[in-house]
């Protein structure tokens, strides 16, 4: 597929240092990354070498030290909080390792929240939580609550969640680490699939395999971008 030329996100010198009492832990050392509309990027490193602060300080759930983060030319951090969280919820998406699902919520009540919490109007709200649900080949489970979903289930309906608001960026960390090998590649093959639709995703991964199958990967070692190119067999 193509992608823009121009960057939908654009981040240049990020730092980001984690304080407890007298000890701090430098987890980004001034990070340059550009996200494409419609890009698949990947992001590897071994843990605790910054990769979830990298996606937490890119989607502005993390605040940074110093540097900039711009997406469609507005600095997000330098946005208030709330205005950082209305801009997240309309232009974000986000896949977790542990599903965060709302457990007492139905699927479809739970891929409607974001929709509610953005203050859309309820007239269309279930109708666009059921095609998403249908997208990701839930319809069927529509009414279901998440203990009566398996794990590949409820990442499906996390999925759905994630796309229900028509964000710009899906942001997915581990989205694969809490399931086995055969659900972990349908949950993959879901996610090429919306990609293959324009969504720009940016995945933290450990896994390999799952590394090498985007258009891009990104290796993160000690809160430094070493590698930004084609993915590596």
């Amino acid at each position: 597929m193509t992608v823009s030329a121009a960057p939908l996100l654009s981040a240049r010198g990020v730092r980001k240092t984690y304080r407890s009492g007298a000890t701090e832990t430098v987890a980004l050392r001034g990070i340059d990354f550009d996200l494409g509309a419609g890009e698949l990027v990947m992001v590897m490193g071994p843990s605790g070498n910054g990769k979830t602060t990298l996606l937490n300080c890119l989607s502005g759930l993390d605040d940074i030290d110093s540097g900039t983060v711009e997406i469609d030319g507005l600095d997000i951090h330098a946005l208030s909080d709330r205005e950082r969280t209305e801009h997240r919820a309309r232009r974000m998406g986000f896949i977790f390792q542990a599903f965060n699902l709302i457990p007492v919520f139905s699927a479809v009540e739970n891929v409607e929240l974001p929709l509610l919490l953005a203050g859309e109007s309820d007239r269309n709200i279930r109708a666009r939580a059921e095609a998403l649900l249908a997208r990701v080949g839930l319809g069927h489970r529509r009414d279901h609550r998440p203990a009566e979903l398996s794990g590949g289930e409820q990442q499906r309906v996390a999925i759905a969640r994630a796309l229900v608001t028509r964000p710009a960026i899906v942001w997915a960390d581990e989205p694969t680490g809490n399931l086995d090998s055969h659900t972990a590649q349908d949950i993959l093959d879901v996610l090429h699939e919306v990609n293959a639709d324009g969504q720009a995703l940016v995945i933290v991964t450990h896994d390999r395999d799952i590394g090498a199958s985007g258009q891009r990967l990104v290796e993160v070692h000690d809160g430094r971008v070493d590698y930004d190119g084609p993915p590596r067999p």
